[in-house]
């Protein structure tokens, strides 16, 4: 049987029950006897018809206004410790002006993880809603490949009559399936002038691909979309991707400031796995002096062909000829490293507030549900560490700001175990969709709304697949809950 979910206010004598059916709506009128006595018998049926006539249209707008928009921006790389709204060491910059309003008017998790801390895996995660050994693509090596014609939450808002874009950074090669508009970056992308494959083909890019991603987002939702039915928008970011390469006009930010140290910066690892030590991710000894902290001149045709040299010419002159000991260039290169990464988070903020700017001023913002989160979480010198992977924290733990309006309650905060295996499920859940049983994930909806689901998890699954590899982080797996992890480091590849 079809479920009631409510009434609507229609004329007197006239009400109208809204059910839903497999996914979609349908609308049942019971008109009382009452409404036509008050009908000359030979005008009844023109009167019927006509009744009809107007209340097709508002069950059209009954059904879109009922199912929210949906902005979905997911950044490459970026730390929940370099957004304001989560505190910490550099809160007192105020990196993040835009993504502390979006975490004031909506809900900020501070339990949000990943399932596999590696950029490609991560995104097939998301768009299916399952784990890495389900969807298959576990590593970002180039044998390892995703299978685009797999289920995909897109694809089901997409027959549901969602009108479906992505634009920016998807990195997983194939055949894009689900969307009604697509323009990408081509492969990994680059920070300036970028080239983005779409149907149309491959297209450079004049100018900064931060910039150039949401210009194109505001172009869709201005120009390329009906008004007539809701959208699921992926706004989907380079940036802070190594190596991070900022914008011109932030080039001197910060240059005056010292950044703060983790108190575990110079970490010796004693007492945690030997994988720790092994790793090759450390700033002190795997940065590169060229693209990474942009001391030594790039001669790469890659480099030369973007302008690189000319944008960090100063730099080179100021830094290359300078003699350091051991622990004074290890200082120097965090100040530099970290000091790139958040002038590359300064352009991603200013362009999310250019989004929520034409939510607000469009009249879409209350009914448009915007959520914000990376693809995994990043080392800001933690464990004396640049890089992703491992399942400590820092790396483990990601991002997730959400606002919707119309039913989120400012300011708020939860503390659930939430993972991006739900967002799939989470946006079929907002469309008012079942969510197919062979999804792993969670929707967060009830969270959104303020529940608190008595069946939610307490412990989450991690499994880090992609050794030998770069940075040589061990394949490991593990269990967290609220207080504890529980790590498997092995050995060798099974």
């Amino acid at each position: 049987m079809p479920e009631a979910i409510g009434y609507q206010h229609f004329p007197p004598a006239i009400f109208v029950l809204q059910f839903f059916i497999g996914g979609g709506k349908w609308l049942f009128l019971a008109i009382s006897d009452l409404f036509f006595t008050y009908l000359p018998v030979n005008h009844m049926r023109l009167h019927f018809l006509c009744l009809l006539l107007v209340l097709a249209p508002v069950k059209k707008a009954l059904m879109a206004g009922d199912r929210p928009n949906i902005i979905f921006i997911m950044i490459d790389d970026h730390s929940y410790q370099t957004i304001g709204a989560y505190g910490g060491r550099l809160q007192f910059l105020n990196p993040t002006p835009q993504l502390d309003k979006l975490a004031e008017q909506g809900m900020r998790f501070e339990r949000c993880y990943v399932e596999n801390s590696i950029c490609a895996p991560s995104r097939a995660t998301l768009l299916t809603g399952k784990m890495s050994h389900q969807h298959g693509k576990y590593s970002n090596k180039q044998n390892v490949v995703f299978d685009h014609h797999q289920q995909q939450f897109q694809k089901l808002l997409q027959k549901a009559g969602y009108q479906t874009a992505m634009i920016g950074k998807i990195h997983l090669d194939g055949d894009m399936q689900g969307f009604d508009y697509w323009d990408v970056l081509l492969r990994q992308g680059e920070y300036l002038d970028p080239q983005f494959l779409s149907p149309n083909g491959v297209e450079v890019a004049k100018g900064y691909v931060t910039d150039i991603v949401v210009d194109k987002a505001l172009d869709w939702l201005q120009n390329g979309r009906s008004e007539e039915e809701p959208f699921m928008l992926m706004v989907h970011q380079k940036a802070p991707h190594r190596p991070w390469i900022p914008a011109k006009k932030y080039l001197d930010l910060y240059e005056e400031i010292e950044i703060p140290e983790p108190d575990n910066f110079w970490d010796d690892y004693e007492g945690k796995a030997s994988a720790a030590a092994q790793q090759e991710m450390t700033i002190a000894q795997h940065m590169r002096l060229s693209s990474d902290l942009k001391i030594e001149p790039e001669t790469s045709p890659r480099y030369q062909r973007i302008g690189f040299d000319g944008r960090f010419s100063p730099r080179h002159e100021k830094y290359r000829e300078l003699s350091l000991s051991e622990e004074e260039s290890t200082r120097l290169y965090y100040q530099l490293y970290m000091k790139d990464y958040l002038r590359c988070i300064k352009s991603v903020d200013d362009n999310v507030g250019r989004l929520l700017d034409y939510l607000d001023h469009s009249g879409l913002a209350e009914n448009t549900v915007v959520v914000y989160t990376s693809d995994q979480g990043f080392y800001m010198g933690e464990h004396g560490w640049f890089d992703k992977r491992f399942m400590y924290e820092e790396s483990f733990r990601t991002p997730l700001i959400v606002r919707w309006p119309a039913v989120i309650k400012p300011q708020s905060v939860n503390q659930e175990l939430v993972q991006n295996i739900d967002f799939a499920e989470t946006f079929l859940d907002l469309a008012g969709l079942d969510i197919p049983a062979d999804m792993q994930g969670q929707s967060i909806v009830p969270l959104l709304r303020g529940k608190q689901p008595n069946d939610w998890r307490d412990h989450l699954y991690y499994h880090y697949y992609e050794y030998p590899g770069p940075h040589a982080v061990r394949r490991h797996e593990g269990v967290a809950g609220k207080r504890y992890k529980l790590y498997d480091f092995m050995e060798k590849m099974s």
